[in-house]
């Protein structure tokens, strides 16, 4: 059973997404299932730390990318969301490629939404994990 509230395809969430932060550190959608959405992006010069490494920050941006896009899809039309606090655990370096992050949602309620997020590397291996939480708007 599908989640989402919000039909867009992966071209439309990367169209969506041109003109901001997300296309400027090279985020892109790549894959969503039922209850989940996923994104990748590189690890180059726009997104590492001094000393070449994956920072973290831009770890936990690509998290926050990725699930609150998800929870944006998870709502009525009249509907946005906004980022209540975001953590992230940073268990493995990464130097080169990409790296593929997955959310899924651990709550999805009238208010509040808190998704799950697994960032992995170009081997798979499990690099960050992250949780975000999420509030609901409504808009005109």
């Amino acid at each position: 059973m599908s989640i989402w509230k919000k039909h867009l395809t992966l071209q439309q969430l990367n169209d969506f997404c041109q003109h901001c932060a997300v296309a400027h550190l090279g985020i892109e959608f790549t894959a969503l299932g039922d209850d989940w959405l996923e994104a990748r992006m590189p690890v180059d010069h726009r997104t590492t730390q001094p000393m070449g490494f994956l920072h973290g920050g831009i770890s936990a941006a690509l998290a926050e990318t990725v699930a609150s896009t998800a929870g944006f899809c998870c709502v009525e039309a009249n509907q946005a969301v906004v980022g209540l606090e975001i953590n992230a655990s940073h268990l493995r370096p990464v130097k080169q490629g990409y790296v593929c992050a997955k959310s899924s949602p651990i709550r999805l309620g009238k208010n509040v939404q808190v998704w799950q997020i697994d960032i992995r590397d170009a081997q798979d291996k499990l690099c960050c994990v992250s949780r975000l939480t999420l509030s609901i708007i409504t808009h005109d």
